[in-house]
């Protein structure tokens, strides 16, 4: 099954969290937080949305950093994602 984004939307995939601090410390599993880093999947047309022009700026395998408590979370399958606004997306990893 294959998720298709509308209008701004765009679909979020995690990507693994650091197991380990760079010092050294190893984190529980708990006391992890989500991380806000994510590769793009699927993209959305953009166009109309609101009543303002939307071109979308991020395109399908970039790596973005998003909104903390943003996106609607989605499992599809085994794999989880997260479908976010563009405007939600602050930047993008280069």
């Amino acid at each position: 099954m294959k998720l298709a984004p509308l209008g701004d939307r765009v679909v979020l995939k995690h990507l693994a969290a650091e197991e380990t601090t760079k010092s050294g410390i190893v984190l529980p599993g708990q006391n992890k937080e989500k991380p806000q880093q994510a590769e793009v999947v699927a993209v959305g047309p953009g166009g109309v949305v609101d009543g303002k022009e939307v071109k979308m700026e991020v395109k399908a395998g970039d790596q973005v950093i998003y909104s903390k408590y943003s996106g609607t979370e989605v499992k599809l399958d085994e794999d989880e994602y997260i479908i976010v606004r563009q405007s939600d997306i602050l930047a993008i990893i280069q």
